[in-house]
């Protein structure tokens, strides 16, 4: 028998060395890594970006609240001064030749009667007139008002339960049923039944809608706009109404100061809304209108398109026209800043940024038009500034209003920009001061209007006025600059915001 021969050597698979497993390792894990980094990158962001803004939140709310002073000497109106108020509208009416201001809800109505802007929710202008008359009544040669109300039948005791001021024991209500021509009722009821057979004339609100106007004008009565006395009645200021416009500008500008410093680059046009808002509220005051706005999208003075998601950087210029409203009146002021600058980076790291950026050719142009467009923000915020400065030395009694508008704008125009101030430079404020309602681009303003064409007005002590130049550049940035003044007896205006800002760091 032949011996076997030798055994071949089975073939084994190799094992991978320890090593080799370990890169595969790496690999798949490097592998899974890239997918998963930029969602746990995303997320730890969005974590500290919250956090970022509670921060602020926080921040904003404590420096506002560490000196509320400026709400010390404000309360609300008293009963007998909405009475007052009256009997003033009815010596103007008496100068006007008119027998009667109608009115019906809203602002001219919270003024002369006490509703205030919360109770308007359950009582807004709907399609059944409701009005209110004020008639001058002659007694002794003293003139004083009568206030009497148009309301449906099933409405009289929804009036009564409005609380509204009034000498006589009972309201004075002209009630009308649903098949009743209302204009009609009120214009047969004894209201009107001493004038003989004379039309009545009438001075109607300015926010009256034009179906009642009308409907006014078709059952016989005169009818007419407001009168300079009427219109002067609200435009001068009794020292209550001072305060509380005192007040709530002035907290309304502290709430935009206090909230500078605490802002942080990589916040939104529309988080920064928000914080102001939060601001706002924690001090008691309500909201009212709120723009912020940042580089290019405030070129414009009102915006007019989709904002709101823009980041704040170290180099934007922020825009912020915000009001609020505190005991029924209302505040409109206009910021324009920079946030403060970013941490200094360590020396080490410094050099190294530099070094890495001088061999790779990087950022050679960009310091420069970066300075050029900062510079030019710089001098646009002086002019405005020093245009707001030269309105403000025309704020005297007896001067027309075409004169403070004209002051500001020859500032501007003759440092090169008069193509940028687009807007007049100013309105009246109190209980009314600008609605903004963006979606509609509907604003509105009170009188008297300061602008290069209103030579007829003449400021009297007591008159309240926004003043707000502004240069727009399109596609770069806008400046505004607004604060509130009372005309006074001596001649000089009197602020009512507080203090001006100071810098771009010190709005």
């Amino acid at each position: 028998m032949e011996k076997q021969g030798k055994t071949q050597p089975q073939l084994r698979t190799r094992r991978p060395s320890r090593l080799s497993r370990s890169c595969i390792i790496l690999a798949i894990s490097l592998f899974l890594f890239s997918f998963m980094l930029p969602s746990r990158t995303s997320f730890f962001q969005n974590q500290e970006h919250k956090s970022n803004i509670a921060k602020v939140q926080k921040c904003a709310i404590e420096n506002l609240k560490s000196d509320l002073s400026f709400l010390d000497a404000a309360s609300p109106i008293e009963e007998y001064e909405f009475l007052d108020r009256r009997d003033r509208l009815a010596r103007a009416l008496v100068a006007s030749e008119a027998d009667a201001f109608i009115l019906e809800p809203g602002y001219t109505f919270q003024y002369y009667g006490n509703i205030s802007q919360s109770d308007w929710e359950p009582w807004e202008p709907e399609e059944r007139p409701f009005l209110m008359l004020v008639l001058p009544r002659i007694s002794g040669g003293v003139i004083s008002a009568k206030t009497a109300f148009l309301a449906p039948y099933f409405e009289e005791g929804r009036v009564r339960m409005l609380g509204i001021p009034s000498r006589e024991p009972e309201l004075e209500i002209v009630i009308w049923e649903e098949h009743w021509d209302p204009y009609s009722t009120l214009i047969e009821s004894q209201l009107f039944s001493g004038l003989a057979d004379r039309k009545p004339k009438i001075v109607i609100d300015e926010e009256m809608r034009d179906f009642i106007a009308r409907g006014l004008a078709n059952a016989g009565f005169q009818t007419q706009g407001l009168t300079p006395e009427v219109e002067l009645v609200r435009q001068i200021k009794s020292s209550t109404e001072v305060e509380v416009l005192r007040a709530v500008n002035t907290g309304t500008v502290a709430a935009v100061r206090a909230m500078r410093p605490c802002l942080v680059a990589g916040l939104t046009e529309n988080e920064v809304r928000d914080i102001l808002d939060a601001s706002l509220l924690s001090i008691g005051f309500s909201l009212f209108f709120n723009i912020v706005l940042f580089e290019e999208d405030g070129a414009l003075p009102h915006c007019g398109f989709v904002v709101g998601q823009k980041k704040l950087t170290h180099e934007t210029m922020v825009v912020i026209d915000v009001g609020a409203h505190y005991l029924g009146y209302s505040s409109d002021i206009c910021r324009r800043f920079f946030i403060d600058g970013a941490a200094k980076p360590k020396r080490a790291c410094l050099n190294f940024l530099s070094f890495f950026s001088d061999k790779m050719g990087l950022f050679k142009q960009v310091p420069h038009v970066e300075t050029e467009l900062h510079a030019e923000k710089l001098r646009v915020w002086k002019i405005v500034l020093d245009a707001q400065t030269a309105a403000a030395s025309q704020f005297k009694p007896n001067n027309s209003a075409a004169n403070v508008d004209l002051a500001a704008r020859k500032v501007i125009e003759e440092a090169g920009y008069g193509y940028g101030f687009t807007h007049r430079l100013g309105h009246g404020i109190g209980i009314k001061g600008t609605i903004f309602q963006l979606e509609f681009n509907h604003i509105l303003t009170t009188s008297p209007y300061l602008n290069k064409w209103n030579t007829k007005v003449a400021l009297q002590p007591g008159m309240t006025f926004t003043n707000e130049p502004g240069i727009y550049l399109e596609g770069k940035f806008g400046v505004r600059h607004e604060d509130i003044y009372l005309i006074t007896e001596n001649g000089e205006a009197e602020l009512l915001t507080g203090r001006r800002a100071a810098g771009p760091y010190s709005p």
